[in-house]
């Protein structure tokens, strides 16, 4: 009789291949549940306890002797049918089925079912069927059709003269494996336990293929090295007026202001204050940028602004609009828009406009108000009527208070500003202004 007739794993196996029906009996009656179902029908003519052991091995089992080492057939059989339900609700229903202890795991489950499926052919978890005893007398040989192909590893006899074993039989029996050490090695690789952690546990099995991505990057790699040997052979420019010019276009100063949506100085409004010396709300600003189709304000702004010479007062500053040379700005809003000038960008900034929130300077290179004011000039945005603000008195900042409605007096607040942050760049970092 075959050995794996009455296997449960193999006959549970055959039964979920075949698509056969598996009801629950209790007692030889039909019920719909598992938790009070005694056995488990897998066809007409068979069916098995649920509780009866199987031969697939629990993890960490160092050696699979007793029935309670290997899952039962409820558990095996309960994997397969929830094979689809999330984790928490697969561990809900096996606890509902009676299955508090015992159940495969959430991460055994999928190999279960590929097994029982037909998916994977060998599973190292399971322990073999013991062989059918064999009705061969002891000490038959071997039949020559069965005759195993493994080279004989039973060294040949020295062969002196011309005797019957002087020349190697076709018949001649070869090395066939004992039987024992056979089954101590399958024993050992079936308590072989796979290390497993949250890592090997969520590593896709996926191979990932970035042939794509490799071609379109070594396309542009071969573009720059064809570049290069151009760009080698120019020669390179005399230190001359182009390359003080390129020098100075680098080195422009940088003014951040805050990126507050309620900021009375944005990047809507802020060209026109200190370009045009008007001041305009930030809402009006936005709503006629909106109307030209710009509903986005930009990142980056520059400003043309024509330096007084350094003896100009704030009083003479209009009148001598036309001295002094042009002086080009960079507005910016966000440490992004910054990075765009280079590693440097910091050293390049002369003033930081806030509106007293501390949050703005937490990307800042120097998040701490009082450090930040040392390294750069501070200047405190406000109307004119607001009470003052006593988180900002100790921040090394000065000022700027704008009139809500006496649009007159925007020139000499501007020109106010203006002269800040000469003295200050002049005083602190001459070497960004023009001379």
């Amino acid at each position: 009789m075959d050995p794996a007739s009455n296997d449960p794993l193999f006959a549970l196996r055959q039964a979920i291949r075949s698509k056969s029906s598996i009801t629950y009996l209790n007692n030889n009656e039909p019920t719909t549940s598992l938790l009070n179902a005694t056995h488990l029908s897998l066809g007409p003519s068979l069916s098995l306890p649920k509780s009866s052991p199987t031969r697939y091995t629990k993890p960490g089992v160092p050696s699979a002797s007793s029935p309670t080492d290997f899952y039962t057939l409820e558990a095996i059989y309960l994997a397969w049918l929830l094979r689809d339900a999330p984790g928490a609700e697969y561990m809900k229903q096996a606890r509902e089925s009676g299955l508090a202890v015992g159940f495969v795991s959430v991460t055994e489950r999928k190999s279960v079912v590929e097994w029982l499926e037909g998916k994977a052919q060998n599973d190292e978890r399971i322990k073999p069927l013991a062989p059918a005893e064999s009705t061969t007398p002891p000490g038959t040989p071997p039949h020559a059709g069965t005759v195993s192909a493994a080279p004989s590893t039973t060294p040949k006899r020295a062969t002196h003269g011309h005797g019957p074993d002087a020349t190697t039989s076709p018949t001649k029996r070869r090395y066939v494996t004992d039987a024992q050490d056979a089954e101590v090695v399958k024993r050992i690789k079936q308590n072989e336990v796979e290390l497993r952690d949250r890592n090997t546990v969520l590593r896709g099995i996926k191979p990932n293929n970035f042939s794509a991505l490799h071609a379109s990057f070594s396309e542009k790699l071969k573009k720059l090295k064809e570049n290069k040997p151009g760009l080698a052979s120019t020669p390179a420019p005399s230190a001359g007026p182009p390359m003080q010019a390129r020098k100075a276009k680098n080195m422009f100063p940088i003014i951040m202001i805050s990126s507050s949506p309620t900021a009375l100085i944005t990047m809507y409004n802020v060209k026109r204050f200190l370009q045009e010396s008007v001041f305009e709300p930030s809402s009006t600003a936005r709503e006629r940028a909106t109307a030209a189709g710009n509903a986005r304000a930009e990142d980056l702004l520059h400003i043309d602004r024509r330096r007084a010479p350094p003896t100009a007062s704030v009083s003479s500053s209009s009148t001598s609009s036309s001295q002094g040379t042009v002086q080009r700005y960079f507005i910016v809003d966000s440490t992004d828009a910054l990075q765009k000038f280079g590693a440097d960008a910091w050293e390049r900034v002369v003033c930081v406009m806030t509106t007293g929130q501390a949050w703005q300077f937490r990307p800042y290179k120097w998040s701490e108000p009082r450090t930040l004011f040392h390294h750069v000039k501070g200047v405190y945005v406000t109307w004119a009527n607001d009470p003052p603000n006593a988180k900002i008195k100790d921040w090394n900042v000065t000022e700027l208070k704008i009139d809500p409605h006496r649009r007159h007096v925007d020139k000499s607040v501007v020109a106010h500003f203006w002269k800040l942050i000469d003295d200050w760049t002049l005083a602190n970092k001459p070497w960004l202004l023009k001379s």
